[in-house]
């Protein structure tokens, strides 16, 4: 935990303050998770790798009625994300945690095992362990609820130049999509008696996968 987590606060010390600014036009999907999360009155929803809290904000915008958790191993990003959800007036709605997303103690720092919505936004593909993390994730979810993942795709419906060129710019970054996402999702399912799905979207830009809870 300690590397990664020193590597983060490393790449994102200056990142973070132009982060939203610049991701905006190339994390794509992430909106429409949001917008499907589809939470029931006075659920709970955490976000794994919930980063300059970006995303929380917009849940919180969507979904008014929900108590809002985030994870990341960065303390510099949660520091972003502190300021930005007192800004946005959330401060009370929100509560933010650092931990590693490959085994955290969802009740020790948030009071709960378990949530109604957990979502992954773009951060798997970060996850050097990124298969316990989903794990994880699978088991923070309360029976009858739902984990929802976003991420870069394979590409596999765009010229191969386009993916050679974005696989390796975003290797820079320490970012690799993962291409058994949806094997090990399927697994992540099976472990909790639950059911996976997979859509494409983008032409294979991004991925939107994720799994229900009986």
């Amino acid at each position: 935990m300690s590397d990664h987590r020193g590597l983060m606060d490393g790449v994102y010390r200056y990142q973070r303050h132009i982060y939203d600014l610049t991701r905006k036009y190339y994390l794509l999907g992430r909106d429409g998770l949001i917008a499907d999360l589809d939470m029931p009155d006075g659920g709970a929803v955490l976000e794994i790798g919930c980063g300059t809290g970006r995303n929380l904000i917009a849940a919180g915008k969507a979904w008014p009625n929900a108590a809002l958790h985030g994870v990341d191993i960065s303390g510099a990003m949660l520091e972003t994300a502190r300021a930005a959800v007192t800004k946005a007036g959330m401060a009370k709605r929100v509560t933010l945690a650092q931990g590693d997303a490959c085994g955290f103690d969802a009740k020790a720092l948030f009071g709960r095992a378990t949530f109604d919505r957990v979502f992954i936004s773009y951060a798997l593909s970060m996850i050097p362990d990124w298969e316990a993390a989903l794990a994880q994730a699978a088991h923070c979810v309360a029976p009858g609820g739902r984990l929802e993942i976003v991420d870069f795709g394979q590409q596999e419906r765009l010229p191969a130049v386009w993916k050679r060129a974005l696989f390796g710019w975003l290797a820079r970054f320490h970012v690799a999509p993962r291409g058994d996402l949806v094997a090990v999702l399927a697994d992540a399912a099976d472990a909790t008696r639950g059911r996976s799905y997979v859509r494409v979207l983008y032409r294979g830009y991004a991925i939107r996968a994720g799994l229900c809870r009986p």
